[in-house]
């Protein structure tokens, strides 16, 4: 029976343990507990997006930055198309703007013929009201960010417990100064180059491995190598940004990335010896987690609307 977006929209997103981007779902998520107090001023913004386990009914509208705002209006991603499958269900995060959606939707038919990638493993999205998340990233609180796996799709249906259980595919050699060579593959280069080629992308985030990969095999075609940023961690998956919705004022692009292609010295920094392996220091006093006040005013409607 094919999974339905509907029926686990209901599942909340759980508590306890880190959710990157390879730890393992479960196959029976559990509802958190209400909040005491949720109107407290001191409650954590994540606490209470995590909590919203349906969209807020309203004209989609992203409101606020990438690591600082929430969506309106957003839609869940089918777990299941023609060329995609939807990871980690009982996370609940395969929301987005419907611009994000619609993308995903469209590169993804296009995958096959212009990549030779069978189709797209697509990990997170935002929460069904985007903002901060109980777990894992900082970003993807506007509802315009997605984790694309960097296995390709296999050629039958994922079954649920595959879904959560499953890794995806490490391209980054073991000293993480390159791809390891027995999995990276030239389609890994097709569809990256494909996405990073489509007007509504920011920014492709993935790990500085496959950034210098990607330099040296990119060939004389390089004006889209600019849009794809080193980043920590990424060697499971690539993290694509669209830009803000032409005439939705209230979301706030990032600056353009820098000129250039991004392959000479600002790359080598991610390979010196104080990035890949730094000294530890003194433990640093922990940051107080964001609360509403540090969110846009809207975003206060987007969590109490129905």
């Amino acid at each position: 029976m094919p999974i339905r977006a509907s029926a686990l929209a209901v599942l909340a997103v759980l508590a306890g343990s880190a959710a990157h981007a390879q730890d393992r779902g479960t196959l029976t998520p559990k509802p958190l507990p209400p909040l005491a107090n949720p109107d407290d001023p001191a409650t954590p913004a994540k606490a209470l997006f995590g909590r919203a386990v349906t969209p807020a009914a309203l004209a989609p509208q992203a409101i606020g930055s990438y690591a600082r705002g929430c969506v309106a209006g957003a839609e869940a991603l089918p777990v299941d198309g023609a060329n995609w499958q939807v990871m980690r269900l009982s996370r609940n995060r395969m929301w987005g703007h419907p611009r994000l959606v619609a993308f995903l939707e469209r590169i993804a038919a296009k995958a096959p013929e212009r990549a030779g990638w069978p189709g797209l493993l697509v990990g997170d999205m935002s929460q069904p009201r985007g903002g901060p998340m109980l777990t894992g990233h900082a970003s993807h609180q506007l509802g315009l960010d997605a984790d694309v796996w960097l296995t390709p799709m296999p050629d039958r249906r994922l079954t649920r417990a595959e879904r959560e259980e499953m890794s995806a595919t490490n391209v980054v050699r073991a000293d993480r100064r390159d791809i390891d060579p027995a999995v990276w593959q030239p389609a890994h280069l097709r569809l990256i180059r494909m996405v990073a080629k489509e007007s509504e992308v920011a920014r492709i985030f993935v790990n500085p491995a496959i950034k210098l990969a990607l330099c040296r095999e990119a060939g004389g075609d390089r004006g889209w190598l600019t849009k794809v940023r080193p980043m920590y961690g990424h060697n499971y998956h690539f993290h694509i940004r669209l830009d803000c919705p032409a005439g939705e004022h209230a979301c706030k692009d990032q600056d353009p990335p820098p000129t250039g292609d991004g392959c000479g010295g600002e790359l080598d920094y991610w390979f010196s010896d104080a990035v890949l392996n730094p000294r530890p220091g003194p433990p640093g006093k922990p940051r107080p987690p964001m609360t509403m006040a540090g969110l846009p005013d809207a975003c206060r409607t987007v969590l109490k609307a129905r």
